[in-house]
């Protein structure tokens, strides 16, 4: 006698529409959301036997993205606009979209539509950090250009704002 119960599609359907409605977020992060909603309720309802099963996440993704609350390319045009004026460079910009599930060849795409200057990014970043004082000897420039690093510029913008 199985023990299990699956929980209802338009509770879990009710869920995802909830979390979307508060961010954007992609695919694989709105699956795993999911997964640790009902794991929560789990929990809380003291009803270890409550599951989901991956049919029923792949149904609500799959709906999500025929209404259009979910869509991974818009995700990842504005999370590149979004972070770039925030003060992060390219190369962070990729690795944190990758871990956020998103392929190589879309973060590329997304890259090449927004169009943006990244070494105009790379110096506001550094004008901001430095402040009014630019730096002039060796060891504050080096330390203003691991700084850039750091925020993930590529090293030819970094060097092309000194």
């Amino acid at each position: 006698m199985d023990t299990t119960k699956q929980l209802d599609t338009a509770k879990l359907l009710q869920r995802a529409v909830w979390i979307l409605g508060q961010r954007n977020h992609t695919t694989q992060e709105l699956g795993e959301k999911l997964r640790l909603s009902v794991q929560r309720k789990a929990q809380r309802d003291n009803t270890p036997e409550l599951t989901v099963s991956e049919q029923q996440i792949a149904e609500v993704i799959e709906w999500c993205q025929q209404q259009g609350y979910l869509n991974d390319n818009q995700f990842c045009e504005d999370y590149i606009v979004q972070r770039s004026r925030r003060g992060y460079g390219l190369l962070r910009i990729r690795m944190e979209l990758q871990r956020k599930g998103l392929s190589d060849q879309l973060i590329s795409h997304a890259c090449e539509v927004c169009a943006i200057d990244w070494q105009a990014c790379a110096k506001i970043a550094a004008e901001k950090k430095a402040g009014r004082r630019w730096p002039t000897t060796f060891e504050e420039k080096m330390k203003l250009q691991r700084y850039l690093y750091s925020r993930g510029f590529h090293g030819e913008d970094i060097r092309a704002i000194f």
